[in-house]
């Protein structure tokens, strides 16, 4: 994946333009911001070590008329040219799911897709969040990842994201491609100008307090309640500096990625609206290709 992913950047620098029907990310080293109709999206992640490319999997996509803004984060055991070649799998999903708003299809694909790592003896979790601008509506799935944490300007509060099973019994959200059946259920929620969401991986919620125990969601729920939400462009920096503070060793003994969400209110161009029916029949073409 080495090829789709540009040198990390500052993330002091302007967002980037998210383009109709683009595909974006990888596994390498980054800092990249994007702005998308109604939602900016902040991207660090950091490989394990030196490390080229880490068990992280990181995507953001956008569909035909910029309607539908999808974020993806996938934590893969193992690493290098095995994490990578799922990571192109990742990719086409994402393609071939760009325009559908319900992303449960493309988790079940996913479910699918790393199966053969699970007959490996290896496993992933991941996390994926749909954001349909005209609502501004968030859809999140979660795969046995850490929980997502959600920021409400109203009442300055962060909250975590938790998802119960559709029906009793049956193996909901499980870590991908370990039960073929899994059901992959959505929590639905609406995000007001100013909200924020949180994907991270596990290097975030393992990291050590300063008793020496795991942070884990409610360690990070309190450090982020410590910190001036206020200035989003800065505050990856500034939680993983609070984390690092916290206990020697922290962040640096895994891969380490943070992806927030900021809905934004702003509207869709006239123009993208104009040409999705052109780029939505370019869109079909492309993952009829992609599937044969």
């Amino acid at each position: 994946m080495s090829a789709n992913v540009p040198p990390a950047t500052s993330t002091s620098a302007p967002p980037e333009k998210m383009r109709c029907l683009e595909v974006w990310g990888g596994n390498q080293a980054t800092d990249r911001q994007f702005e998308m109709p109604g939602l900016r999206v902040w991207i660090h992640s950091r490989p394990q070590g030196s490390a080229l490319g880490g068990g992280d999997v990181y995507y953001v996509s956008s569909c035909a008329s910029g309607r539908i803004s999808r974020v993806l984060l996938a934590d893969v055991s193992g690493h290098g040219e095995q994490v990578a070649g799922l990571g192109v799998g990742l990719r086409d999903l994402m393609r071939q799911n760009v325009n559908w708003v319900k992303q449960t299809r493309l988790v079940r694909a996913m479910n699918r897709e790393f199966s053969r790592l699970a007959e490996q003896g290896g496993f992933a979790t991941a996390v994926a969040t749909t954001f349909y601008s005209p609502t501004r509506s968030l859809s999140i799935c979660n795969a046995g990842h850490p929980s997502p944490l959600l920021f409400r300007q109203a009442n300055r509060t962060w909250v975590e994201v938790v998802q119960q099973s559709s029906r009793p019994g049956k193996f909901t959200n499980t870590p991908l491609g370990i039960i073929d059946q899994a059901e992959y259920v959505q929590v639905e929620t609406t995000l007001e100008p100013g909200d924020l969401g949180l994907l991270v991986s596990d290097a975030l919620t393992d990291a050590r307090n300063t008793d020496g125990q795991a942070l884990r969601t409610q360690g990070l729920l309190q450090i982020l309640h410590e910190l001036d939400p206020g200035e989003p462009e800065t505050l990856i920096q500034r939680l993983r500096q609070a984390v690092r503070s916290r206990y020697e060793g922290n962040l640096s003994e895994d891969d380490a990625t943070i992806l927030l969400l900021q809905a934004t209110g702003s509207n869709i161009r006239f123009v993208d609206n104009l040409l999705a029916p052109l780029r939505l029949l370019r869109g079909i073409f492309d993952a009829t290709s992609i599937s044969r």
